[in-house]
């Protein structure tokens, strides 16, 4: 195959061999082969509509093309680092193989139109396959929270046991985080979906190209409309990036509680055994990987996000070299993504909740003593010395080693003459969560009915 580079005509002396392999990004590009593929059999086609190609000589094209991608999936393409990227190297082979008319295709673009073109076409698919792993798994958290809607745990404020909740209520938390994170890659979608082929290097091209109809091939939704922001623009991929941080730090904080409800000291879950793995030398460990490794990955990510800031904060317009270092923050970033949302989603239904565990620790943490206060303002005493009141209650409990339900009518009475024996029904905990009956609390009823409008929303 011929594997003289498209630009040799100005130069007098070949590239260095090891700024050839430097400056070469078919090693990571070539991912793209599919998109620059399907983007040129649409710019093709378009060539052909406005007379610059005959119908043979794009029938050729798509045909060669075709059978090159074929090739590519079978195994049976040589990726040359002569070649410098994914584009020459398909460009080279399409013309070894069908002759003079694969030196057409070019006609109307640059690489520099071409790649913004193809990154563009593989995000959006990307972000299609991300948003539905993250649908998977906000209907498997779906799934633990309607079964554990009546559970209740110690809810936490400072990590500090403060009022009791229903378990299926804080997972719900976190599908309220992850709906946001749903809603962010649809609204960025939007804009990784324009089209910037036809701005050709940076100023458009003298052919008479039918750009709107490329568009519609691809299925872009718009065009992008100046040619020098076109192909310098990789702010969508900078928002891409920042929106699956925000994602991924959402991702951590869930493995941050996982983590910690696992451990013998809360003991409230059980990951499954094939999400967790051993020690070397500690026979009795069970160690939460999974959850740990997210954790840890989540660092990467916010990483590329700076990366890809500080690549584009000094470029002048329009293309640069600079930009080749785009794709690999970027692939990383959709890997590491895809990873943890595949992972979660499956190891979630595999988590066992110990209930009884929550239930001792909500009891121990005096978790009603706001339902105590609320109680006393009831009776008519400001909310500030109602606060007093309980807190010295509990500082008796504390002292006494009980619980503010085990407290007896006539104790109750040393520290306001306003307790009376309907005290006792508002210290229980079942009662505590049964009273935030509205919209947004953690009463069953309102968990339940909070589950279905989430159902709805994911249909």
């Amino acid at each position: 195959m011929n594997i003289e580079k498209p630009w040799t005509g100005r130069f007098t002396e070949p590239t260095d061999s090891f700024v050839e392999a430097f400056t070469a990004s078919v090693t990571f590009d070539r991912r793209l082969y599919h998109y620059d593929i399907m983007g040129s059999i649409a710019h093709a086609k378009m060539l052909a509509k406005v007379g610059v190609l005959t119908d043979k000589e794009m029938h050729q094209i798509v045909d060669g093309l075709k059978q090159i991608e074929n090739d590519i999936e079978q195994g049976n393409f040589a990726w040359l680092i002569e070649l410098e990227d994914v584009h020459m190297n398909i460009e080279a082979r399409l013309t070894d193989r069908i002759g003079m008319v694969g030196k057409k295709l070019h006609t109307g673009r640059s690489r520099n139109d071409q790649v913004a073109t193809d990154i563009r076409l593989y995000l959006r698919d990307q972000i299609d396959s991300i948003s539905s792993e993250l649908q998977r798994f906000m209907h498997n958290l779906l799934i633990i929270a309607e079964r554990e809607a009546e559970t209740i745990m110690s809810g936490f404020t400072h990590l500090q046991s403060a009022q009791p909740v229903t378990f299926g209520h804080h997972l719900l938390a976190w599908f309220e985080m992850l709906k946001r994170d749903l809603d962010r890659f649809k609204d960025c979608r939007k804009r990784v979906n324009q089209m910037p082929l036809g701005s050709a290097a940076l100023a458009g091209t003298t052919y008479p190209l039918d750009r709107d109809y490329t568009a519609q091939l691809l299925e872009f939704e718009g065009v992008c409309q100046n040619s020098l922001d076109a192909v310098s623009d990789r702010d969508f991929a900078i928002e891409f990036t920042s929106v699956s941080a925000i994602l991924m730090m959402h991702l951590s904080r869930f493995g941050e509680e996982l983590v910690l409800w696992s451990s013998q000291q809360f003991d409230f879950v059980d990951l499954g055994d094939s999400f967790c793995t051993g020690s070397s030398i500690m026979p009795q460990k069970k160690n939460p990987d999974v959850p740990e490794l997210v954790r840890g990955k989540t660092g990467r990510v916010y990483g590329h996000l700076m990366s890809l800031l500080t690549l584009m904060k000094s470029q002048p317009l329009a293309y640069n070299k600079d930009n080749q270092e785009d794709k690999e923050p970027l692939f990383d970033t959709i890997d590491t993504l895809k990873g943890s949302l595949k992972v979660y989603a499956d190891m979630m239904l595999g988590i066992k909740v110990k209930q009884d565990k929550m239930r001792k620790a909500a009891r121990e943490g005096f978790t009603t003593a706001t339902d105590l206060a609320d109680y006393l303002v009831r009776k008519g005493i400001a909310f500030r010395d109602a606060h007093e009141i309980v807190g010295k209650a509990v500082r008796h409990c504390v002292d006494h080693h009980c619980y503010l339900d085990e407290l007896p009518l006539e104790t109750f009475k040393t520290f306001s003459k306003k307790i009376e024996e309907d005290v006792y029904q508002v210290l229980t905990l079942e009662g505590s969560v049964s009273a935030r009956n509205h919209l947004g609390g953690t009463a069953p009823e309102q968990v339940k009915k909070a589950i279905a409008r989430a159902k709805q929303s994911l249909t």
